[in-house]
């Protein structure tokens, strides 16, 4: 195999397979990136069994043919390349000079022949929707995912298709985050669980241009993502997702409207005084006069008071800082909803239109606060 291809256009597309790359496996093979220029096109592939990535890159195929290298080194030698036009040169040994100016590597790659390919899915089901929307979904979705495998299910998201609507859904058990948009079209009624690793690599590779689209294919036991010359392959998470629907109670006792920028900086600022893996809540209090938030740790103390609009009843409250910030941070509107019923219900933070909805339940609070 002989191909010619500029640094830029090699460089992204290895950038792009990588992130299919295991960490760690037994399966040598699945350590590399397969180069396919055997049918007229460059084909970059990777696949660690439960996520694969294929990808096309431009270039001159002088000699057709297939090989399996080494990704970590494949990748860091194109990387630190001269900007200029790269030569792959392969022989009956599997040989590998790389070429650029008056750069020459020489690694020894593998046969094709052992490497897995993606697995054939049929492209039945199908959604149209925007680059841009889908990334934002998860990037708005995907931090309360849990990253313990025990519960292998809150390890993914769910993704749910009612109409013309889609929902996409992440909880690790203390919080809930949802997400709502509209589609184009109208769908068949469609739930998977997509694992939180394929989103987010997924999210990291799209380009996410506001005109551009991507199709996103679904079978009983895969999801594709299909886009420019870039198709990710992913097995579903098996299973039943929890139903919401219960929790999710338009009930509430207490309902705060405040400035969310004002909000967050404040829980910001009082997250100076915990360390990592503190359990020290945050303790919301709100009157007729405003919102008063304290944090009492080994640190120090802090408290401030906040303007807000508020309907119903007085309460104090206590959670964990770390999850309203991560929800804080995704919403986009200048004000934010708080609903909340008493000290151990959940609170809610969503708009009207409920197209977010941010469910996150609260801490007990301290002994001295309560007084």
């Amino acid at each position: 195999m002989k191909l010619v291809c500029s640094k830029s256009n090699l460089l992204n597309g290895v950038q792009i397979v990588s992130r299919a790359v295991p960490n760690k496996t037994t399966m040598s093979i699945l350590e590399c990136i397969l180069i396919d220029a055997s049918n007229g096109i460059i084909t970059l592939t990777a696949n660690d069994m439960d996520m694969g990535i294929e990808t096309v890159i431009e270039g001159d195929i002088v000699e057709s043919g297939v090989i399996a290298l080494d990704a970590k080194i494949f990748l860091e030698i194109v990387r630190k390349l001269p900007d200029s036009y790269i030569t792959i040169d392969t022989d009956a040994s599997y040989k590998t000079l790389i070429t650029c100016e008056k750069a020459k590597f020489t690694i020894v790659g593998k046969s094709g022949e052992d490497f897995s390919y993606l697995p054939m899915v049929e492209k039945e089901e199908s959604i149209l929707i925007s680059q841009f929307a889908l990334k934002e979904m998860v990037r708005q979705t995907i931090f309360s995912i849990s990253d313990n495998d025990n519960n292998k299910l809150m390890t993914g998201e769910l993704f749910e298709i009612n109409g013309d609507e889609l929902k996409i859904v992440s909880s690790d058990g203390h919080r809930i985050s949802i997400r709502k948009m509209q589609l184009r079209e109208m769908y068949e009624h469609k739930k998977v669980i997509v694992p939180g690793k394929t989103l987010n690599e997924v999210s990291k590779i799209l380009p996410g241009g506001a005109d551009s689209d991507l199709t996103v294919y679904f079978t009983a036991k895969h999801i594709v993502f299909e886009f420019d010359n870039t198709v990710v392959v992913s097995r579903l998470i098996e299973g039943e997702y929890f139903s919401i629907d219960r929790m999710l109670s338009g009930d509430y006792e207490t309902k705060v409207k405040v400035n969310k920028r004002e909000l967050l900086n404040c829980i910001d600022r009082a997250t100076l005084l915990t360390r990592e893996g503190d359990r020290k809540p945050i303790v919301i209090n709100i009157t007729d006069s405003g919102m008063e938030l304290k944090i009492d740790s080994a640190l120090g103390s802090m408290n401030e008071d906040i303007d807000i609009e508020k309907q119903g009843r007085d309460l104090m409250i206590g959670f964990n800082p770390k999850f309203l910030i991560d929800a804080l941070r995704v919403i986009d509107d200048e004000e934010v909803d708080l609903y909340m019923v008493n000290p151990k219900a959940p609170c809610f933070i969503k708009n009207e239109e409920e197209s977010y909805i941010y469910l996150i339940l609260p801490v007990s609070l301290v002994a001295n606060y309560s007084r």
